[in-house]
Order: structure tokens, then sequence, then C-alpha cells
């Protein structure tokens, strides 16, 4: 098992991604930094109209940082101005580049809980991620009867009471990451398929309702974004690489 503290590493100068890798960066992120007014400009127009809709100042401060950080780490990799950057949203509300921002088949997603932002980055494969701050203070027993598939509740139910936290969020992640990979939405039910999330099992794409063969496409994997958090990445290939790297403003100088 990987160390947390050693799994995130300063990405290399020259970092490139080649088609074999999948790419998490982790961002921490400080609603209070001086450096958010900085980060303002690089956002368009529609972003920042939505960015100043935002109630509650601490949100609002949020979502300009993950967004504007997702703009420069994209941006790094296809060679292109962040500013510059276009976002197309597909008919679940899914973003991926504007083929005119970029000619790389570079694909990404984001996730973000509490004071952490995870970033997934490859090439050619549909992608998903997710992370969540660990708190108890919702109805779990609600939300697994509801959303949980019968085969996961029925392993859920068998768990001791001291396991039942940790694999709840080993299975909202893996769930979550799944359907954001595929693009569709709530429009997939999350009880039409199933994850592993017993502690201490590898993480893996079980079985889906609709397709059968589709667990041989998918890879799932368990994230240690730090202590306290929960994570998971889903991609539609396997045997592929996971590289994890630390965001800073200074990562690309």
């Amino acid at each position: 098992m990987n160390n947390i503290a050693t799994l995130w590493s300063k990405p290399p100068k020259n970092l490139a991604i080649s088609n074999q890798e999948v790419h998490i960066w982790r961002i921490f992120i400080d609603i209070d930094s001086p450096i958010i007014k900085t980060y303002l400009p690089i956002l368009s127009i529609d972003e920042q109209e939505k960015a100043n809709r935002f109630r509650f100042p601490k949100d609002r401060n949020r979502f300009i940082t993950v967004r504007s950080v997702l703009r420069k780490i994209l941006g790094y990799y296809i060679e292109k101005n962040p500013r510059e950057l276009k976002f197309d949203f597909n008919q679940y509300g899914k973003p991926f580049l504007n083929r005119n921002s970029s000619t790389t088949a570079i694909k990404f997603n984001v996730s973000h809980s509490h004071e952490i932002a995870l970033i997934a980055v490859n090439q050619d494969f549909d992608i998903g991620v997710d992370v969540e701050y660990i708190h108890t203070n919702f109805d779990f027993e609600g939300i697994v009867e509801r959303f949980f598939s019968a085969n996961e509740k029925n392993v859920w139910r068998s768990l001791p009471n001291y396991h039942k936290v940790e694999a709840f969020f080993n299975c909202w992640t893996r769930k979550e990451a799944f359907i954001k990979a595929k693009g569709k939405g709530l429009s997939l039910p999350l009880n039409e398929f199933d994850v592993s999330f017993k502690p201490g099992e590898p993480a893996s794409l079980l079985n889906t309702a609709w397709d059968k063969k589709e667990v041989d496409d998918w890879s799932v994997e368990e994230i240690k974004p730090a202590y306290g958090y929960v994570g998971a990445l889903a991609v539609e290939a396997s045997n592929l690489e996971v590289k994890f790297w630390q965001w800073s403003d200074n990562c690309f100088l």
C-alpha cells in the first residue's frame, strides 16, 4: 500500500502524457488565498458570470480555483494558452474540449470535495474521477437502500458496523467515478451496476445490468487523496499506468 505522503509527487520538467497513462492531479483548495484574484481572468466570460452567481464567497472561490487550474493543466498538455481553451458539453452536461481548442485527443474529468480537488487526464479513453470528504452526519442507510444494487445491499448488510463508513465511501466514489466516465449522468441508474467496496478489497467493476461483457472493458482504481478523504478512478481501458501529481502554481515553471 502506498503511503499517502509519498504517493503524490511534484511533476517533472517537460511533463508529457502517453496514451498508456492516466495522470491524476491533486489540488489543495485554499478559499482564502489572495492568488485567487489572479485566477479569475483565466476564466471565460461565462465562467466568470457563473462564479459571480455563487451566494457564498467560499463556493465562488472554490469554483474559480478548480476551473482555472483545470485550464492551466489542460493548456500545458496541449501547449495552448489556458485562456483560449473552449469547452463543449454533451447532452448530459459532461464537459470536453472543443475541437477547435486542440487537435490532441485528450480527455479529462474533475471532482472536488471540501478542501481537495482531483483532475484526471488521459488520451483517448473515457474517464471519470470522484473524491469525497469522509463525514457521517447523513443517512447512510437511506442512501444505500436507494442507490446501491441488490448485490451491494447484501454485501453492505453483511459488514460489521465498524467497517460500514469506509465501505460506504468506497462504494459511492467508485460508482460516481464510473457514471462520470460513462458521461450519461443519473440517466444511468446507480443501482444497475455493481462495484467492489469491502475495506481492503481491490477496486473493480463487477457487473452491469445492461451488458455483462462491459466489465472487461473498464478499470476502476482506488485513489488515496489525503487522510480523511476517499477517491476513485474509472477508465474505459486496462493496464494503464496511473501517475499522481501534486499541483502547485509553479509546477510548470
